[in-house]
């Protein structure tokens, strides 16, 4: 069997919709690693010091080679990463071992 390893940042206000969208697409497991932080082409906006960006979820998925597009398309429609700029973003990874 083939697997793909899907990574995706996601807004954090988005991760459990993502999860949810991506079950039923077929993915079996979820790992998700909470808070990270990334910055995009523009620089993070601060006030008075504090960083006024959202948290991000980098939310992992391991799933069987023939379901992994149709996996990220849903994550990509359901956390609107095509909506607007900084959202999120989704890569797959061939894995050759697992």
């Amino acid at each position: 069997m083939h697997f793909k390893l899907i990574v995706a940042f996601v807004d954090d206000r988005w991760t459990e919709k993502v999860m949810e969208a991506a079950r039923e697409a077929g993915a079996t497991g979820i790992t998700v690693i909470n808070s990270a932080r990334g910055e995009g082409l523009q620089p993070a906006k601060t006030f008075l010091g504090l960083s006024l960006e959202t948290q991000r979820d980098v939310v992992l998925f391991l799933v069987e080679e023939h379901l992994s597009r149709t996996i990220l398309e849903e994550i990509g429609r359901v956390g609107h990463f095509d909506d607007e700029p900084g959202t999120g973003i989704a890569i797959q990874l061939d894995v050759e071992d697992a």
